[in-house]
């Protein structure tokens, strides 16, 4: 198993942002997280990536306890993080944007990884030389996931990568992300429950930081998580 999460805690002061959350993803997957707005989704996401330390519980990733590294130490055991908000550089270029990923983690065959994302992403080779701040949200959206591309992750966490973005750019991150399963795993917190169904191999329903249900992908419709997520 490629990741292996067992009775992870996390809080706020007193309040309990998630208890008891148990869950296991295996490598070239891709397990969706879906919930309401405060379910503790992001919050998830940020204790996996080691920027909130858990409370407790295990975090176990190929075999070696992850739980209480510092998140530069995940991103190179192998997890790449594509946050809400993107937290690209916006006075860089995209070319820039990308070098800096390549230089700060001493990635090899660097003009390999270049050639991979943007085959992966052809509107950044058209926009290589323009400012990251320039760039379009959906744009900005592509340069994030191409940033943490180029760590060559095992493991892929994205937060709600369809935000705010037009549905033309939507497709075409939804046809990369499928394009990668298999190759890596992916972590994917979603809000379209459209986008989350049509990649999901596993996926957990969070409620009030506890999952409520959890299943495969195939069987999302017939569980009725939709109406779930409207209640």
């Amino acid at each position: 198993m490629l990741l292996s999460v067992s009775s992870l805690g996390q809080k706020y002061g007193s309040a309990i942002a998630l208890e008891e959350i148990n869950f296991d993803v295996s490598a070239g997957s891709c397990l969706c997280i879906l919930g309401r707005n405060g379910a503790g989704k992001t919050t998830l996401l940020r204790t996996l990536m080691g920027i909130m330390p858990p409370k407790k519980g295990t975090i176990i990733l190929e075999g070696n306890n992850i739980t209480h590294s510092a998140p530069h130490l995940r991103a190179q055991a192998g997890i790449g993080y594509v946050p809400q908000g993107r937290e690209i550089f916006a006075d860089l270029t995209v070319k820039q944007n990308i070098e800096i990923v390549l230089r700060n983690h001493a990635i090899a065959n660097p003009e390999n990884v270049v050639n991979e994302i943007t085959s992966l992403f052809p509107v950044l080779s058209e926009m290589w030389r323009r400012r990251g701040g320039d760039l379009s949200g959906g744009q900005q959206q592509q340069l994030a996931i191409a940033r943490a591309l180029a760590l060559k992750p095992k493991l892929l966490i994205l937060d709600e990568p369809t935000e705010g973005i037009q549905p033309s750019v939507v497709q075409a991150i939804e046809h990369t992300i499928r394009s990668l399963k298999g190759q890596l795993a992916i972590v994917l917190v979603e809000q379209y429950y459209d986008f989350a169904q049509s990649l999901a191999d596993n996926y957990i329903l969070l409620d009030r930081g506890r999952i409520q249900r959890s299943g495969i992908g195939a069987d999302m419709e017939a569980d009725k998580i939709s109406d779930l997520l409207t209640i």
